[in-house]
């Protein structure tokens, strides 16, 4: 099965300016052209698409992409560092989770704060109309 670009983007998610940007820096293989010379994406290129949107996703800089990308076609030679360079993402993954828990740790403190305030100040807790009002 091959897809048109208009097609990849679509499933894929991304613009047909981000697939050609991503085949431009050497982040997607071109894919095969069919008979009138036109982009044809197999499921191959829209899993690897899939996967590279979610290291995007991670926030891993378009460098570490490319290196792992080039990677790619060294097989098993390069299985080394291909890890690493997900480990030292799935690193970075975390620390962000956790400073994002510390966030909605204080929202949470705010939120059952102005939970308390309104029931000391209605002697119950409002309805949902009164606290979006």
């Amino acid at each position: 099965m091959s897809y048109s670009i208009a097609e990849a983007a679509r499933r894929s998610g991304l613009s047909i300016d981000t697939l050609r940007y991503y085949e431009r820096i050497k982040l997607l293989d071109p894919p095969a052209r069919d008979s009138a010379g036109r982009r044809a994406y197999s499921e191959d290129d829209l899993t690897w698409l899939g996967f590279l949107t979610k290291l995007r996703l991670t926030g891993m800089p378009i460098k570490s992409m490319r290196e792992y990308a080039s990677l790619r076609g060294h097989g098993v030679s390069s299985a080394g560092r291909r890890k690493a360079i997900l480990v030292e993402q799935r690193q970075s993954v975390a620390e962000r989770i956790a400073e994002l828990q510390g966030c909605l740790d204080i929202l949470d403190y705010k939120i059952g704060n102005y939970d308390q305030i309104e029931r000391n100040a209605f002697g119950k807790a409002p309805a949902l109309e009164e606290i979006s009002a």
